[in-house]
Formats: C-alpha cells, sequence, structure tokens
C-alpha cells in the first residue's frame, strides 16, 4: 500500500522508421556585409526647455509634492488617533480592574 507505483512505458505500436540521416553541405564565403554609417551627433539638444514647459513642470512638481504630504500627514493623524483610543481603553480597564480590586 505505501509502495510507489511506477508506471511502466507502454510499447510502440505500429512501425518505427529509422531517423533521418543529414548529410552536410558545404559553405561558400560570399562578400562581407558593409560597416554601419555612423550618425552624426545632432548639433542640439534633444529636450528644450520653453517658459511654458517649465511652468507646467514646476506646477507639476508641486503638485505631486501635496498629495505625497496630505497622504503622509493622514497616515500619521490615523496612528495618532488610533493610539490615542488604545491609551483611553487602556485607562478605563486599569479603573475598571482597580475598583473591582477594592471591593472584595
Amino acid at each position: 500500500m505505501f509502495q510507489p507505483k511506477i508506471p511502466t512505458m507502454p510499447q510502440p505500436s505500429g512501425l518505427v522508421k529509422a531517423p533521418a540521416v543529414v548529410q552536410p553541405t558545404t559553405i561558400t564565403p560570399g562578400t562581407p556585409a558593409p560597416a554601419p554609417a555612423v550618425a552624426p551627433e545632432p548639433s542640439r539638444p534633444a529636450v528644450q526647455l520653453t517658459p511654458g514647459t517649465v511652468v507646467a513642470l514646476v506646477g507639476a512638481g508641486t503638485a505631486v509634492v501635496l498629495v505625497v504630504g496630505t497622504v503622509l500627514v493622514s497616515l500619521l493623524l490615523a496612528v495618532a488617533v488610533t493610539s490615542a483610543s488604545v491609551a483611553v481603553c487602556a485607562v478605563v480597564l486599569r479603573s475598571l480592574i482597580a475598583s473591582d480590586a477594592k471591593r472584595r
């Protein structure tokens, strides 16, 4: 029951053909490929900043900083509110346990 059962390989059915023999071919050298032409370097920079694009980039950067700052402040506020509520619960439980111990 606990011994593995190894599947047996089924016997091939029908005719089995021998593998085809590949004949070697001769390689004749051809003319070498021409060297690729080197492109000249552009005389101007790839990115040109106009006053409009600078204003747009500054505006987009400011928006990103404000959004990320808002998210981080809200996360910090959530942590502060959670820790304050846990502290209040701890004080209430401590008071209940202390008052219960005084009654006995």
